[in-house]
């Protein structure tokens, strides 16, 4: 297939590719959540540099599912669940569709409790009414589903930018060891005691709910499919949109951690709560530090709240094709979400451990989410030949899928005492 004359000018690709660039942006808020911060401080603080491998490894496969998802919408037009409910049986359809509503809400989980925390951290509201108050974002949700996808793309980038600024502030008070960090990010080391973590942080890097939205935001951008004419152009442009994201997101996730070893485990602090980590750092390393902490917490949970509400809404229309609107989704998803939350408050249960589980609970979902992806783009009949995934793909994919069922088997074991 010939080029178009476009493509022979470096500027009018790059300007091409600027207006294209955002889904990816978009979909790495959810690489960044709450629950990140739970099981990065978690792992960082109990077993140091020790698990940045796994932010590595979860990062790796968080991008090449969320290049498969964009695929996967540029090739065949619909969104992940759309081609779940066209392509497979009632059943299988409904079973999936289940089981990511049940990711979602997981995934609100722990928007709600980072909001609320960063809320008590930040202005001294305690958490039970602070978990109230995150159910306002429905107004925030209402008023973005006004001013149009884009405008909301420019805000939550907005917010993912600052988050990382802070963390480069946070890393910069921190001092952390480079040759320890260079080491553990590409030496495995697991052991008994850390899998639940390690677990955890896959649950929280590799999102379902973002790989069934990325799926449907590519169709966002169907009027410069058109103008580029050329599908292959398209697939490059939304792999290279992904890898800048993730990348960025994944610094992000290792930094926490990283933050947390050096500034925590380095002096023998286990941290217990997220609140704990926050009142720690600022003797450690000063106000600032604990400032910019909160105020990167509340943009985390702020910005991955309504990539959670769009992705829920691409749920239930392309399994349902039922169409209802945002702001009355987000109503019923955070009223199911708030209610478990305000109660475990009730009862003093740790903040740090409700974020690990609710990130457990995505990493066991996680197969019933990927497989079909990769079921979808790896067939000729959906993809076309030209497009549908080739060997070596296909062979990163299924070890991608090992990797996720072999750490899901270990923490049952280690989690039911088998072992």
């Amino acid at each position: 297939m010939s080029e178009e004359p476009w493509i022979k000018s470096k500027k009018q690709q790059m300007f091409y590719f600027m207006r294209f660039m955002g889904l990816g942006l978009v979909v790495g808020v959810a690489y960044i959540d709450p629950g990140n911060w739970g099981t990065d401080i978690a792992a960082g603080s109990k077993f140091g540099y020790s698990l940045l491998w796994v932010v590595v490894m979860s990062n790796l496969i968080g991008m090449f599912m969320q290049y498969l998802s964009s695929k996967l919408g540029s090739a065949t037009g619909m969104s992940l669940s759309e081609n779940c409910r066209e392509n497979l049986s009632k059943k299988k359809s409904f079973f999936l569709w289940i089981t990511a509503e049940i990711a979602v809400i997981a995934t609100d989980l722990a928007e709600v409790l980072g909001a609320a925390i960063a809320l008590f951290l930040l202005f001294k509201i305690p958490l039970m009414y602070g978990a109230i108050i995150t159910g306002l974002d429905t107004l925030l949700i209402l008023y973005l589903e006004r001013i149009g996808i884009r405008k909301v793309e420019a805000v939550i980038i907005g917010m993912m930018l600052l988050i990382g600024a802070a963390y480069l502030i946070e890393i910069y008070l921190a001092q952390p060891n480079w040759s320890q960090i260079g080491y553990h990010a590409v030496v495995p080391e697991l052991t008994q005691g850390g899998v639940v973590i390690a677990v955890g942080i896959l649950g929280a890097t590799v999102m379902p709910h973002a790989i069934f939205l990325h799926s449907a935001m590519t169709k966002s951008r169907k009027s410069m499919f058109d103008m580029l004419k050329t599908s292959k152009r398209i697939m490059r442009f939304s792999m290279l949109d992904t890898v800048f994201a993730l990348v960025f997101a994944g610094l992000i996730n290792g930094a926490i951690l990283v933050m947390s070893a050096s500034t925590f485990y380095e002096k023998n602090l286990v941290i217990e709560s997220i609140e704990e980590a926050y009142r720690t750092l600022t003797p450690l390393l000063g106000n600032t530090s604990s400032v910019v902490f909160g105020i990167a917490l509340l943009a985390s949970g702020i910005a991955s709240s309504v990539v959670a509400t769009l992705s829920g809404q691409v749920i239930f229309e392309g399994f349902t094709r039922f169409k209802a609107k945002l702001w009355k989704r987000r109503i019923v998803i955070r009223s199911i979400t708030i209610i478990p939350a305000i109660i475990a408050l009730s009862y003093g249960v740790n903040t740090l451990d409700m974020l690990v589980i609710s990130q457990v609970i995505l990493s066991l979902q996680l197969p019933f989410t990927i497989i079909p992806l990769i079921y979808f783009t790896s067939k000729e009949k959906f993809m076309g030949k030209e497009f549908a995934n080739k060997i070596i793909t296909k062979a990163i994919a299924v070890a991608c899928v090992v990797a996720i069922v072999i750490l899901n088997i270990l923490l049952l074991i280690f989690q039911f005492g088998l072992v």
